[in-house]
Formats: structure tokens, C-alpha cells, sequence
């Protein structure tokens, strides 16, 4: 097996092994707020919105130590060590109370960041100037298709349900837990791709096996100087610049992984199918970003015109979806108490209507996300950890202020919020293209990629 080959099966497994643990979280988070609303524990006083407002808080801080971390232990055992975090905490929810809740929250936060940083590491080392657009795009249609397959239970088996008995939580979440433990396991099949050498290089290989012995005080210096790297690459102009989409991106994952699904389960005029419509939703999200990811990733390479058209597109599909949901959805969905909401908005609630805008929702954020990897996997090729670790820190930090308000805001200024956000975002993100050219050496083909 050649180079490229084992490197292209590297990306395949990345993409599996994150598909099975997503299928398992990011239905977890789907119907979390749904599930615990409907929780018969007089002693359970946890929140779902506050839960992940605790798991991207910690999320955002730990950014800044995760590089280190990754340099110290590598990225297949970083990712390995975390996927045991998102299972225990999947498996919380089986028999939950309060505090191990939020206690798990808050060790899931610490380790997403490292699993983050982790994969963008082991997606840039296993690509190269012409192939990131293209990985970057398997990578994203594999992860997201996690999406369609929790939620494609979650629709069949509350169908006709209004209310989720004991006995459907724990079933749910124990075939949740156990897929989550089969994609951690997955990590252990990525391997380290083979690097050409030139003939000095090889006469020196004697002695670069010291590295393979590097002492324990050569690896904190590792660590700190990723963590030096971070920091720095946090006053350059294109990871200001690029922080403006990121933050929208932050904003909207909260959205359409928590917030929507939430609003649909709580719109009683869709009847006996609002709880299992949580699992159409996030099925349809999930076939637009399996879309989105499937033609802006692997057709990228004969786009000639750049990134942004890609984005452009992104926030035109984000604003028809906004309008959408504005017109469809009542507007306290978002914070509907356990008996819903027989309000309307500008119009009776159409089922079909929040389906497509799920669609919409899906197919918007894999424009933004598959070219926000792709660039920064493109301008820090040579340092990529640091550049993943920041990306993921301002995301982050967003996702935890989306989540906070969340438990109070109408959905109409969650809607404007992310609107506004959006715009700019887009703004600054063209001005990081534009000048992409600049920041590269002269050498090297843009147009190619």
C-alpha cells in the first residue's frame, strides 16, 4: 500500500470512527432537552441547554491547553482517550441524576477540545495543498451522516408518542452508548502515514531514533510551545478575521443541534408526531450536510473560483431557512415548559415546512464548515494543531453563549442574533480568501486547489 492510499484510508477511518461516536452524541444532544423535560425524577433538576452552555464553556477554555496535550500523547491516543468521555457521558443518561450530569459535562468539555484538535492534526498530516479540500469534504459527508442514523431510529421508535417513558430513554441511550464505544474503538485502525526521504535523510535515521526517546522534559517543551503558538496565532489578522465566521458557526450549531429540534417536540399542533418529527428533523439535517459536504468537498478541486461562492451560497440557504422558521415556529418553542406551546406564528405550523428548513439548516453549515477547514488546514499546513485548537476555541465559546441564552431568548432573537452574525461573518471570510494568495508562498499553485 503506497503513501497516498494508506493516507486517503486514514481519512476514511477518521471519518467513520467520528460518524459512529456522532451518531451516538449528536443524537444524544438532539433529544436531550426533549428527554429530560419528560424525566418522572422529582430529584433530576438538570437542563439540557445548560449542560452543553457547561460543555462548550469548559470546550473553549480547554482550546488553549489541547495542542499541548496532542503534542505530548499524539492524536490517535488523544482522540482515543476522549471518545471514552463522550460515552460516559451518553451513558449518564440511562440512569441520571444532577451532579454526575454536570460533572460529565464538564469532563466531555476537556475532552472535545482534545478531540478537536486531534482530528484537525490528523487531517492536515494525512492531506496536502491539492487534497484538503477533497479530505476535508469526505471527512464532514462521514461525520455527518451520523446524523441520519440516530435520528433515523428516534423516528420510528417515538412515533405516536407525547410523552417518553423510562423504558425509551434507557433503551435509546444504551444502543447510543454502545455505538459511541465502537467508533472510539475505530481510532486505533488510523496509522501513521509513510513520509519520502531522500538518501541523506536516510543515513540519518540512526540517529533520529533518539526522538523515539524523547525525554520527558522534551515534551513539556513541546507543549508549551503550542501553547505559545495559539496564543500567537490569536492576534493575526486572518484568525481575527476567520473568528467572525467561526462564531457564527458556533451560533448555528447550537441552533439546529439543540434549539430546533426542541422547538419541533414542543409545537402541539403537529399532534401525535412532534416527539418522533425530532428524529425526521435531525435525519434531514443531516442529508443536507451530507449534501454539502459530498459536493463542496470533493468537487473542490475543479472549482476555479475559490471558496466563496461556497459561502455565499451557505448564507443565502441559512437566511431562506431563518425566514422560514420565523413564519412556521411559535415563538416561545425554544423555552416551551413540558406541556409545549398551542401557539402560532405567521402561519398554522407546517410539518413540512420545519422538515425542509431542517434540510436547509444541514446543507448551510457544511458550506461554512467544509471551507473553514479547508482553509485553515491550507494557510497552517506546516502548524495545524495550534490553527484547529484556536478555530475550535472561538466556535466554542459561542456555542456556550448560544446554549445560555438559549434558556431564555424567543426564538426570534435567536434568529436575529444569528442572522446579523452571519452576515458579517460571511464579509470577513471573503476578505481571508481574497488575500489568501498573499499570505502563501509564490510558489505555490492556489489555483489548484
Amino acid at each position: 500500500m503506497n503513501s497516498e492510499t494508506k493516507r486517503q484510508l486514514n481519512i476514511v477511518v477518521l471519518g467513520t470512527a467520528f460518524m459512529f461516536m456522532f451518531t451516538a452524541f449528536q443524537t444524544c444532544g438532539n433529544i436531550a432537552q426533549t428527554v429530560i423535560t419528560n424525566l418522572n425524577h422529582t430529584d433530576f433538576h438538570g437542563s439540557g441547554y445548560t449542560s452543553m452552555a457547561v460543555i462548550y464553556g469548559v470546550f473553549s477554555a480547554s482550546n488553549l491547553i489541547s495542542p499541548s496535550v496532542v503534542a505530548i500523547i499524539g492524536p490517535q491516543l488523544s482522540m482515543f482517550i476522549s471518545g471514552i468521555f463522550y460515552s460516559i457521558y451518553i451513558a449518564i443518561f440511562i440512569e441520571p441524576s444532577t451532579w454526575t450530569f454536570y460533572t460529565a459535562s464538564v469532563f466531555l468539555g476537556i475532552a472535545a477540545a482534545v478531540l478537536w484538535t486531534a482530528q484537525g492534526n490528523c487531517l492536515t498530516i494525512n492531506s496536502n495543498e491539492h487534497t484538503i479540500g477533497r479530505n476535508s469534504g469526505i471527512f464532514w459527508a462521514l461525520l455527518q451522516s451520523s446524523l441520519f442514523f440516530g435520528n433515523l431510529y428516534i423516528y420510528f421508535a417515538w412515533q405516536g408518542k407525547t410523552q417518553i417513558s423510562e423504558n425509551d430513554r434507557r433503551t435509546v441511550f444504551i444502543a447510543l452508548t454502545v455505538i459511541s464505544l465502537v467508533g472510539t474503538v475505530l481510532f486505533f485502525l488510523i496509522r501513521t502515514p509513510e513520509e519520502s526521504h531522500s538518501e541523506e535523510e536516510e543515513a540519518e535515521a540512526t540517529d533520529d531514533t533518539l526522538v523515539e526517546h524523547m525525554s520527558e522534559q522534551s515534551k513539556m517543551t513541546r507543549a508549551v510551545d503550542a501553547f505559545k503558538r495559539s496564543v500567537k496565532l490569536c492576534g493575526t489578522k486572518e484568525i481575527l478575521l476567520l473568528s467572525i465566521t467561526t462564531a457564527y458557526t458556533g451560533l448555528e450549531l447550537t441552533f439546529f443541534s439543540g434549539v430546533y429540534g426542541t422547538c419541533i417536540g414542543a409545537v402541539n399542533k403537529f399532534g401525535t408526531e412532534e416527539k418522533s418529527l425530532i428524529g425526521l428533523s435531525g435525519i434531514f439535517i443531516g442529508i443536507g450536510e451530507i449534501l454539502g459536504g459530498g459536493i463542496f468537498g470533493l468537487l473542490s478541486k475543479s472549482n476555479q473560483f475559490g471558496r466563496n461562492p461556497v459561502v455565499m451560497l451557505g448564507i443565502v440557504v441559512h437566511f431562506i431557512a431563518f425566514y422560514l422558521i420565523f413564519y412556521n415556529m411559535p415563538n416561545d418553542a425554544p423555552i416551551a415548559s413540558m406541556r409545549g406551546t398551542d401557539n402560532i406564528a405567521f402561519m398554522e405550523p407546517s410539518k413540512e415546512v420545519a422538515i425542509f428548513c431542517s434540510f436547509l439548516l444541514g446543507l448551510g453549515d457544511s458550506c461554512f464548515n467544509t471551507q473553514l477547514l479547508s482553509i485553515l488546514g491550507f494557510l497552517y499546513s506546516e502548524d495545524s494543531a495550534p490553527a484547529f485548537a484556536v478555530f475550535k476555541f472561538i466556535q466554542s465559546v459561542c456555542a456556550a453563549i448560544a446554549y445560555f441564552y438559549s434558556n431564555y431568548l424567543l426564538l426570534q432573537w435567536q434568529l436575529l442574533i444569528m442572522a446579523v452574525v452571519g452576515f458579517f461573518g460571511t464579509l470577513s471570510f471573503f476578505t481571508v480568501e481574497w488575500e489568501v494568495p498573499a499570505f502563501v508562498a509564490k510558489s505555490t499553485d492556489y489555483s489548484s486547489i
